[in-house]
């Protein structure tokens, strides 16, 4: 890996991108998925109309708190000590204000403005099955106006790490304004990192990122199986990895669910994390969100490639086992430990 983003002498240690979305989370019936059409275990966008019909059919018992793939990392990486900022659009609105009080509770910079017109505020409507699998059904809204004017040169030429998510390439004003996060990084010698979010993001835009990894512009990704196949289009796992251990990236960091975890180091080989104990399985929102930030916050203070990876496997077995994507100040303490 590129010797870039020294801790030491960085403002931030991460700075995460990500569409800013209000998460709804309902433990729901088996029975809703096919009742209402979803598509279970997946995130599929939906525009407003079907966003208020969603939200209407959500039980009282829901749980409503800031949000958005990179925003979880945010607040993770926040809580385990580390210095985290994060950019993301929302609407001047009484969620968008709540988005806002609830990042920077955490100890987030948050400073990306306001849209003043638009759309609302960005909502995920996540339907938590009894196996504890997610199904996300997202309203974008104000989060796709993110643009390259919402960048701040500082804060991410400042940051030892840009961790960016895959559902930004969405949307072509928010490419442009990853694209800059990119340019503005490297310029400043930072290390650049993507999450391929989802095995449909890959399949919309499989090329693309392709052609981002090949020409060095990301330096870690972070991706499950499923993802990682669908990049290099193929059912089989030992060949998705052989195509990650050949990519010019500095680090793959690979989840495979209850199989554990492995780092692909190019010209190095791969690193078996070990699986860490999961006493029941209840809400898998955040896990890849979580094991990113734990793994974070060990790399930006110089641990060990597999105590990094340790770091996000607690993380991620931690936030599984209860309902929504944060972690309690134990629970962070745990990831830490030992």
């Amino acid at each position: 890996m590129q010797d870039r983003g020294k801790p030491q002498t960085a403002r931030y240690d991460v700075t995460s991108l990500g569409n800013a979305i209000v998460d709804v989370l309902w433990q729901a019936p088996e029975s809703v998925i096919t009742d209402y059409g979803l598509n279970r275990g997946s995130m599929t966008l939906i525009d407003e109309d079907r966003a208020e019909f969603l939200t209407s059919v959500m039980g009282d018992d829901r749980l409503v708190e800031s949000g958005g793939s990179a925003g979880n990392t945010a607040v993770g990486i926040a809580g385990l000590g580390s210095r985290s900022a994060y950019v993301g659009k929302v609407k001047d609105d009484e969620l968008g204000r709540a988005f806002q009080a609830s990042l920077t509770s955490t100890g987030t910079l948050y400073e990306t403005p306001f849209s003043a017109e638009g759309p609302a505020t960005a909502r995920c409507l996540i339907f938590v099955s009894p196996d504890g699998q997610r199904t996300m059904n997202t309203f974008l809204g104000a989060s796709t106006r993110l643009a390259p004017e919402d960048i701040d040169a500082d804060v991410i030429g400042g940051s030892a790490v840009t961790y960016m998510e895959g559902y930004l390439w969405d949307q072509p004003e928010a490419k442009d304004a990853f694209r800059l996060a990119v340019e503005i990084a490297h310029a400043q010698g930072r290390l650049t990192s993507l999450s391929l979010s989802d095995p449909f993001c890959v399949d919309r835009w499989r090329d693309e990122f392709v052609a981002m990894i090949d020409a060095g512009m990301i330096d870690i990704v972070f991706a499950n199986q499923d993802e990682l196949k669908s990049l290099y289009q193929t059912d089989d796992l030992a060949d998705a990895r052989q195509a990650g251990l050949s990519a010019n990236v500095g680090l793959i960091a690979l989840t495979k669910g209850y199989e554990g975890s492995e780092l692909l180091v190019p010209e190095q080989g791969a690193f078996d994390i070990p699986v860490v104990e999961v006493v029941k399985r209840i809400d898998t929102t955040g896990a890849g969100d979580l094991y990113a930030a734990g793994f974070l916050h060990g790399f930006t203070r110089g641990e060990g490639l597999e105590t990094c990876g340790l770091y996000g496997a607690r993380a991620a077995a931690a936030v599984i086992q209860r309902v929504g994507a944060r972690l309690t100040a134990s629970e962070l303490l745990a990831v830490t430990a030992g």
